[in-house]
């Protein structure tokens, strides 16, 4: 299954999921919307302007989940040298995954960051 035809929809239905995370808050350094748990970004939005290409930066430590977001066309190791770490830019585009399986992305990426009591109470959800 494919994104939807709004990218900013998807976009928001992503930003949803991660805020409904525990401990999870939104800042906007330099500009664009980070969701963080414990000061740690665990999620890259971006701008909603229109200035740059929607999509999203999670960092994916599991090999086979990693391998399915390097996959999507479009799909590249994060910038500034954090690709090395695991982190992917995944566009927000014609076939992107649906948003259930970018906020199945996004939880991964909070499981990576998130400290162990966090876990423990979404896993407790």
């Amino acid at each position: 299954m494919t994104v939807a035809r709004d990218p900013l929809a998807v976009r928001e239905k992503v930003r949803a999921f991660a805020l409904a995370l525990p401990g999870a808050e939104e800042e906007f350094p330099w500009g664009e919307s980070v969701v963080k748990v414990n000061k740690k970004v665990f999620v890259f939005l971006g701008v909603d302007d229109g200035s740059h290409p929607p999509g999203i930066n999670v960092k994916l430590k599991d090999a086979e989940i990693h391998e399915h977001a390097m996959s999507v066309p479009g799909a590249e190791p994060a910038g500034y040298g954090l690709g090395k770490a695991g982190w992917v830019r995944v566009p927000l585009a014609e076939g992107t995954p649906a948003a259930e399986v970018l906020c199945e992305w996004v939880e991964e990426s909070y499981r990576v960051i998130a400290p162990k009591r966090l876990i423990a109470e979404l896993d407790a959800r």
